[in-house]
């Protein structure tokens, strides 16, 4: 096969977006709101089909900040987040001086623990007498979590549930759309998810009256004066009319999208069979219904990759893979956790022959900033942060680029 670098996972872009876009040009509607915007939100109401209401937001982050606000979240409450996620899960808490409070994952999903959740929950309020305000299970690389259990805890203590689908746009549990469970679900359209606005997210609300209010955060908490009013502190977080152009052409291929990540899924599950000491996460269940955002695998330990006795010898120097944004060079080899060397071994190896991978997200307990936060951990986290890669499954990624990358791996072992 012709040389090429193989990333991890770009939405592919059809021809839809132009009509979109050229249609905002030529109404003149490049601002943040518009037909385009609205006729977003009507696509996802109807993909996701459980009656909700939808906001089109700039970003996954501002929907997990206005759903908090939205909750009544606010300086000195605490707010339960899962560890194993990346950090816009937990950012927005600290965002308006509340503290995240971190639960580790069970073993089959990788998601929250509900055991843990609950012990919790239970330790908060004896520790400060309050209930958590909320709680943030999260679709870790588009697998569903125990929606069932989470979702029966949270409402025995009556905590709100705020879900983070980001990386779940088109999943299921028990053939319900991820996002749809809680009392809001945030998506997201970033470059690198399963559809793409160019950058932005939305926030699934219950009803018009809350969609209402998250839109009045949104566009600045203006009242409604004939100048300019501001009793409550509001964001710049509407979703443009040309970003959700893109989306509306995104949406009549999302299908096809979600598709192509369960085939490339398959073909690794296939591919992999033979290969000892590496597995593929899998749906737990048939309530698990994963669109496979990523496709993720572990190393065993003492599975044994060529040249690992060379890993970490030099500091990365800028972002690993991918337009991951401006980063701060590596002041040291190591950190106090990280990726066995088999683990680097091998994502250096795949880099080498032009395929992208990363390690698993690190969990946010293990994180410098958050080092004094509430956690209650099971290992489980840490266990798959040392040993787990992500490998590519993007719409653009061919049969052949998986059976290439395979080989990779196999050469390497």
């Amino acid at each position: 096969m012709n040389r090429k670098r193989i990333y991890l996972c770009l939405a592919h872009m059809s021809g839809e977006e132009q009509k979109f876009i050229k249609e905002a040009f030529d109404m003149n509607w490049v601002v943040p709101l518009g037909p385009n915007v609205n006729g977003f939100e009507e696509d996802i109401k109807q993909f996701i089909g459980e009656g909700k209401e939808v906001v089109a937001l700039s970003a996954g982050t501002a929907a997990v900040h206005l759903a908090l606000l939205a909750c009544g979240v606010g300086t000195g409450d605490e707010v339960i987040v899962q560890s194993f996620t990346f950090c816009a899960s937990a950012h927005p808490v600290t965002y308006l001086g509340a503290t995240p409070v971190f639960v580790d994952s069970e073993v089959d999903s990788w998601n929250m623990d509900p055991d843990l959740l609950e012990e919790a929950i239970k330790e908060r309020v004896v520790k400060t007498g309050r209930k958590p305000k909320a709680i943030i299970p999260v679709a870790l690389y588009g697998m569903p979590y125990d929606c069932e259990r989470i979702l029966e805890i949270a409402t025995r203590y009556d905590i709100p549930v705020i879900e983070d689908a980001a990386e779940g746009f088109g999943s299921r549990y028990r053939g319900q759309a991820l996002g749809t469970f809680g009392r809001y679900g945030v998506l997201s359209f970033n470059g690198n998810k399963m559809i793409t606005t160019s950058g932005g997210g939305a926030l699934i609300c219950p009803d018009e009256g809350t969609k209402r209010e998250v839109m009045f955060y949104a566009t600045q908490g203006r009242e409604a004066y004939p100048y300019y009013q501001h009793e409550k502190i509001g964001y710049n977080y509407r979703m443009s009319n040309i970003c959700a152009g893109i989306g509306r052409g995104q949406m009549t291929v999302v299908e096809e999208h979600v598709a192509h990540h369960k085939h490339v899924q398959a073909l690794y599950r296939e591919l992999l069979k033979g290969v000892d000491g590496v597995t593929l996460h899998e749906n737990p269940s048939s309530c698990y219904d994963s669109n496979f955002w990523l496709c993720t695998v572990t190393l065993e330990p003492d599975l044994h990759v060529k040249g690992e006795e060379h890993a970490y010898e030099e500091a990365v120097q800028g972002a690993v893979g991918g337009a991951a944004g401006v980063t701060r060079a590596a002041s040291a080899l190591h950190t106090a956790c990280e990726p066995n060397r088999n683990v680097e071994a091998m994502r250096l190896a795949l880099d080498r022959a032009g395929v992208e991978s990363r390690p698993l997200w690190k969990p946010m307990h293990l994180q410098p900033v958050y080092r004094n936060n509430p956690c209650h951990v099971n290992g489980v986290s840490e266990s798959l942060f040392k040993t787990g890669l992500c490998l590519p499954s993007g719409p653009c990624v061919t049969d052949d680029d998986v059976s290439y990358i395979v080989e990779q791996i196999r050469m390497n072992l």
